[in-house]
């Protein structure tokens, strides 16, 4: 390293976010970014650790102290090169990864980790200001033709492995346009859809086909996709949400958090949803039922949205403030979570019960809850609620089951013995279809490996 004690001499330094009174107005990116000097900084405090446990955290292995150092050196191109070896999308996990690396990182045993989640932002993003990025279409192609089915990070980084394989890559995808959740179910807040767009346009000039609007198993059947590719990549996702089967559950006024963050979505892009589609938040007093990163999103939308009045529910015991003793580093750290939108206006309560939803005429007016440590219950005054429970398995309706996969006994689509071959032929799985509900990057990871699979398989080799 170029210098092995700067994490003795420079701080921690975050770009922190947009003025709250600020981002509430608009649905702009609310992350701020550092300077050049300022990032290369931050790089420079990576210790070069004899064994560096932020790859060891990392899903998909990137290579932390090889890139900090490029970076700190100012060889951002060095640096997003060796970047991209092991992420497809580093703009993306940039901005919406956890950071399990930093995490793991030994600074973190003092809570001051290498900013590496930022500095994986700064570097793809300063490699695409330089035109670094470029479309590398393949030499030459093999003459195999595979579908994707489904668009999200898993499919794309399935696609964009076997497209530089040499295999043609059709990816189907149900939505209007492609990106799966990162496009639909993240808010433009903390992604803005134009990186995901700047991202396809790539793809497609490298050779890769969208079909948008393109439901398989419904617009191509089973037969006639299996028939026009010589292998098919699932990756429809866990697009099961849970529910809660309680006491007032169809009362108008009750959604899944996704209804809203898709609709919201979709108005940001400049759609028109029709009236009587529309979930209107303004002066609404809303309840999120679910503590996670999908009712943080709820939180900041409704926000946005001038809600009234903003509470998160959460079943669970709030955790620790900064240690957990039962997940000791390097492990991922099950502690308090605050993120920006919970900084943006939100009553949060943990050890929460939902008992059942009132209502009156048919419209939702109240949550009764019950307080699991008093046992005490009262009613939240709530004129919407947003289910945001996780998901449960993918849908098994159409085209998972009309290609007569098995399942695992979560409802997952099951593999064999290999994490992407399923029990048909030529038909291989990747992302939460197969992992449950999970992260960005590890769909990413799931992706690649599938790729490398349906490879294998087109080669002959299995």
């Amino acid at each position: 390293m170029g210098n092995p004690k700067a994490f003795l001499t420079i701080n921690r330094k975050e770009a922190g976010y947009r003025p709250v009174m600020e981002r509430i107005e608009d649905f702009g990116e609310v992350e701020q970014t550092l300077n050049r000097e300022d990032r290369m900084l931050q790089a420079s405090r990576c210790m070069d650790c004899g064994v560096p446990f932020c790859h060891w955290a990392c899903t998909i292995a990137n290579r932390m102290p090889e890139w900090q150092d490029a970076l700190y050196k100012g060889k951002w191109q060095e640096a997003y090169e060796i970047l991209s070896q092991t992420n497809n999308f580093p703009e993306f996990t940039g901005r919406v990864c956890p950071a399990l690396c930093e995490k793991s990182c030994v600074l973190n045993l003092h809570n001051t980790a290498v900013t590496i989640r930022e500095n994986e932002a700064a570097v793809v993003e300063q490699a695409f200001l330089e035109g670094y990025i470029k479309p590398n279409p393949p030499k030459r192609r093999t003459g195999k033709h595979v579908a994707v089915v489904g668009s999200g990070p898993a499919g794309l980084a399935a696609a964009d492995m076997l497209n530089r394989r040499g295999h043609s890559v059709t990816v189907l995808e149900r939505d209007e346009l492609p990106g799966g959740l990162l496009r639909l179910g993240i808010p433009d807040f903390k992604l803005n859809k134009k990186i995901i767009d700047r991202r396809i346009s790539l793809l497609s000039a490298e050779g890769i086909v969208f079909r948008n609007n393109t439901e398989a198993g419904r617009d191509m059947s089973t037969d006639e996709l299996l028939e026009a590719f010589d292998a098919v990549c699932i990756c429809t996702g866990s697009g099961q949400p849970r529910d809660l089967n309680v006491e007032g559950r169809k009362l108008k006024g009750v959604h899944f958090a996704l209804e809203l963050l898709r609709q919201q979505n979709r108005i940001v892009r400049g759609e028109t949803i029709p009236d009587d589609e529309k979930i209107r938040l303004a002066d609404k007093n809303v309840v999120v039922i679910g503590g996670g990163d999908t009712g943080s999103d709820c939180v900041g939308t409704s926000a946005r949205r001038k809600a009234a009045s903003v509470t998160q529910i959460e079943i669970l015991q709030k955790p620790p403030a900064e240690y957990n003793p039962d997940t000791p580093w390097p492990l991922y750290p099950n502690v308090l979570k605050t993120s920006s939108s919970h900084k943006e206006g939100c009553t949060r309560r943990w050890s929460i019960a939902t008992q059942r939803f009132v209502g009156e005429g048919g419209q939702l007016t109240g949550v009764e809850v019950k307080d699991l440590l008093t046992g005490e219950t009262e009613t939240i005054k709530a004129d919407l609620v947003f289910l945001s429970m996780g998901f449960v398995h993918p849908v098994h309706e159409g085209l998972l089951d009309d290609l007569g996969l098995a399942y695992d006994g979560r409802g997952n689509v099951a593999t064999g013995s290999s994490p992407s071959v399923t029990s048909v032929d030529k038909v291989f799985v990747a992302g939460d279809a197969t992992l449950g509900a999970s992260l960005v990057v590890r769909a990413i990871e799931s992706g690649r490996r599938a790729a490398e699979a349906i490879h294998s398989y087109l080669a002959g080799t299995v």
